[in-house]
């Protein structure tokens, strides 16, 4: 077995930090950065601003599929060369998505930037943990760890900032340059530290079982609700085709001796209550972050820039606390800040489910900033809890499997969230249309007080009609938040199913950078 190559030094440890730490930063970047721009890209390509969110389900779904992969991909084909591969190609990727023309070609264009990008993420901390001394480890995750919480900050500013001054497309033009860059400088650093390049089989059965099961899933998530549902035969089919696919996929996986993912963790306690738990409240999480912009700017009048300047403080406290929790993560029950960060989580969004149409901006605010409490106390204790227990061997497999479910369960959640708004909007605005009568003074004094503006019949109509929806989307918005509240409190218990067991330092530093 060769020998593990030696820690950098100087400027060559420095400039390969950075090249990692931006090829990272690039990677989590986008899927936040175009949250804020959907409007614009769905009015441009002329589709509904909640079919535009197929451009954040396409790119997770993809990326959640490419994850389980990366430990077959880097014995294959060697660690660094599939990284800098990657990076190459997501450059590639997002490329053709600033220049795609309609639509359905920006969706598969984004499908393949998730694609590659799913060997950044675990990538990147392997090669910066063999960059530095053992005794160095802590401080070489806890600086990985600030590059992805930056990320989510710096996303809505950037990408309001993009739309709202230049165009959408640019969004994913930024990173070409930043991408090449990283790219140039990882291989001059690393690529005569590449790892030993193994010819292992793979699952290839089970691979394209998940791909049908989970891209079936997906199809029928988004098309769902403009297709009515089960009255659709195309929905029926993508249902069965998932359900019967999931089944299939579930009996070869435990019987293949290389199974593309390893579903025998499940029946570790440790891990699928961890694992149950982060992904719920990951896809609640994503559901939230992609809901707020979308009700900002369809209803509140919000500019895209200020949409960001809403969405974005949510990683402030995560980067000053994030540290603390890391370092303190031995000592402390992972359980008890699990907790914790889930009663943060059910505050803000109880006190998200009072916004109205009159909240000002300090009032839209102020539980996003409070949320980064919650982040900072959320991943790093739940993989803490979800790797416990487990030998190294199966270490990357677990992680791996666990990070395929929760960007599955944000996926799932994105198109879960948008299809619900738009179900209880419809159902509010009936109930506040009935109210709009002759029998009601207060409405009848407002039809006659915009007449008298010189407003038109279809004027005064249109004006109406306005101000109801403006109301039923944001009472949608508003149960929405008050039932992830409830969910939030309900996956305290599961948590506590799960037994208490303090991890190594070392599975403890790959915890604190799981995320």
């Amino acid at each position: 077995m060769p020998a593990a190559p030696v820690p950098l030094a100087g400027t060559a440890r420095i400039l390969g930090t950075l090249a990692l730490s931006a090829a990272t930063f690039m990677n989590v970047l986008d899927s936040s950065i175009a949250n804020v721009s959907l409007p614009a890209i769905a009015g441009d390509l002329g589709v509904s601003p909640n079919q535009g969110t197929w451009v954040i389900t396409s790119f997770a779904v993809a990326n959640a599929i490419a994850v389980p992969l990366t430990g077959w991909l880097a014995q294959r084909f060697g660690q660094v060369r599939l990284f800098v591969l990657s990076v190459i190609l997501f450059v590639i990727a997002s490329m053709l998505c600033g220049l795609a023309p309609n639509m359905t070609t920006l969706i598969i264009f984004r499908a393949m930037q998730g694609f590659v990008a799913g060997p950044l993420i675990p990538l990147s901390q392997t090669l910066l943990l063999a960059s530095y001394p053992r005794a160095l480890a802590g401080l070489a995750m806890a600086m990985w760890a600030v590059t992805t919480l930056v990320a989510p900050v710096m996303g809505p500013l950037l990408g309001g900032w993009i739309t709202d001054n230049m165009s959408w497309p640019w969004i994913f033009f930024i990173n070409l340059p930043v991408g090449l860059i990283a790219a140039m400088l990882t291989w001059n650093i690393y690529h005569k530290r590449d790892s030993v390049i193994h010819k292992l089989p793979i699952d290839t059965v089970g691979l394209t079982l998940m791909v049908i099961w989970i891209g079936a899933l997906q199809i029928m998530l988004d098309l769902g609700k403009e297709n009515d549902w089960f009255h659709s035969p195309l929905i029926v089919t993508l249902g069965v085709v998932a359900v019967v696919g999931l089944v299939f996929f579930i009996v070869w996986e435990l019987t293949d001796e290389h199974p593309v993912v390893d579903l025998r963790l499940f029946a570790r306690r440790n891990f699928w209550a961890g694992a149950m738990t982060t992904s719920i409240a990951y896809g609640l999480f994503f559901g939230t972050v992609v809901l707020m912009p979308l009700w900002l700017q369809q209803f509140m009048g919000y500019t895209a820039t200020d949409a960001g300047m809403v969405t974005a403080p949510v990683g402030i406290l995560a980067i000053i606390l994030s540290p603390i929790v890391g370092k303190n993560i031995t000592k402390v029950d992972p359980r008890r800040i699990a907790t914790f960060a889930f009663l943060v989580f059910a505050l803000v969004l109880w006190m998200r489910s009072h916004f109205s149409t009159q909240s000002d901006f300090m009032t839209l605010m102020i539980p996003t900033l409070i949320q980064g409490i919650a982040m900072a106390c959320f991943f790093i204790p739940l993989t803490t809890i979800t790797l416990s227990g487990l030998p190294p061997e199966r270490m990357a497999a677990a992680a791996g499997l666990s990070n395929f479910t929760r960007i599955m369960a944000g996926a799932i959640g994105t198109s879960l969230f948008t299809t619900l708004w738009e179900s209880r909007a419809a159902l509010h605005h009936s109930q506040l249309t009935e109210s709009i009568n002759p029998a009601n003074g207060i409405a009848m004094s407002a039809v006659d007080s915009m007449k008298a503006l010189g407003l038109s019949a279809e004027q005064v109509l249109a004006q109406i009609n306005f101000s109801i929806n403006q109301q039923a989307f944001t009472m949608a918005a508003d149960d929405l938040f008050h039932a992830s509240a409830i969910i939030f409190l309900l996956l305290i218990p599961v948590v506590w199913l799960t037994r208490m067991t303090i991890l190594s330092k070392e599975a403890a530093e790959a915890a604190a950078g799981a995320h």
